[in-house]
């Protein structure tokens, strides 16, 4: 590229990308065709003229998002750096994750929407993060648990507040002692209020939390009775009190005979779901596991070496990741 072609190039250049003219605006300026103007716009990304530099957020990591969207089939994927080594991890973690979950919720729910919610304490900051929501319909998928004032009541109360929608809570606990009182809550009018529309909810909130009592308020409420029986089981996570196998499968147990919470089934049928696991030692794993969860969950699979895709929900994971390039996934 000679002088004068060089001054041309740089002109170009300057011209679409800084002032945002179009290539057919610059060739009637410079008397050439459109053609040309490309031409020069190519020999100048070539030649190093132009440098295109795209810098995504330091906290999201959106080479890896892309390919577990693809890889997974899920819709929207987010993957979440995690803090740095002198932050304490779990806290921060939930935080970054609860701030993102917020912000794609809001993105994404219309006032038509029916959302359902579950619980989780990097639900409970996604819930304290979100700053507006749609007069939506929100539906609450599980029975109580968590700490006094940060339980899934006080949680859906909270995002109804932001709404302005109608919320239907479950005042029931998460596990019961029995079947029948199982089957007799789920009669009352007030918990079938809930519980009836679980069908016809079109968009979710859940969190995956490992199979401890740190990462599952399940496991948490169970009794060493309850956990001894399913101790033969290959517990990987829990979401919605179904109990995930280390490949993602759901796994039959008598235990969901005893819980008041939305089935594996039911929540297959959601057309779209934000997943959220977080960071940690004792995490879920790396955002590739969590991912297939969530794609065994709703019934998709990895896509097979000819790209194929099919048809399905669409799911939405967040996932943490991890700045130096070990990623793990942690307790919700």
């Amino acid at each position: 590229m000679g002088p004068a072609e060089l001054v041309q190039a740089v002109h170009v250049a300057t011209q679409h990308y800084v002032q945002g003219r179009t290539k057919m605006q610059i060739a009637a300026e410079l008397g050439i065709s459109r053609y040309k103007v490309a031409r020069v716009l190519d020999a100048c990304l070539a030649e190093g003229i132009v440098r295109i530099e795209i810098s995504p957020p330091r906290s999201i990591d959106a080479e890896l998002s892309e390919q577990l969207r693809s890889t997974f089939r899920l819709h929207h994927v987010l993957v979440v750096n995690s803090p740095p080594a002198d932050v304490p991890a779990t806290t921060a973690v939930r935080q970054q994750l609860g701030e993102a979950a917020a912000d794609l919720l809001a993105e994404i729910v219309t006032e038509e929407d029916v959302l359902g919610v579950a619980w989780g304490r990097t639900l409970q900051s996604m819930a304290t993060s979100l700053r507006s929501l749609p007069p939506c319909r929100i539906v609450q998928m599980t029975g109580v648990t968590g700490a006094v004032g940060r339980t899934s009541v006080d949680l859906l109360r909270h995002l109804a507040a932001v709404s302005g929608g109608p919320a239907h809570p479950i005042y029931a606990p998460l596990v019961v002692s029995d079947e029948p009182t199982s089957l007799a809550l789920h009669r009352q009018h007030a918990i079938n209020s809930a519980t009836s529309r679980f069908a016809s909810i079109t968009k979710a909130t859940v969190a995956i939390g490992s199979w401890d009592a740190e990462g599952s308020q399940l496991h948490a409420s169970l009794g060493a009775e309850d956990l001894h029986a399913l101790a033969g089981f290959d517990i990987a996570a829990e979401v919605c009190a179904t109990l995930l196998a280390s490949d993602g499968t759901p796994i039959n147990t008598s235990l969901h005979r005893r819980t008041i919470a939305i089935s594996a089934r039911q929540l297959r049928h959601i057309p779209e779901v934000i997943a959220v696991a977080g960071g940690g030692e004792q995490g879920t794993g790396h955002p590739h596991r969590v991912a297939r969860w969530i794609g065994q969950l709703v019934g998709h699979r990895p896509t097979d070496r000819g790209g194929h895709l099919g048809t399905g929900p669409i799911v939405g994971l967040i996932s943490g990741g991890a700045p130096s390039g070990g990623r793990t996934t942690a307790p919700r």
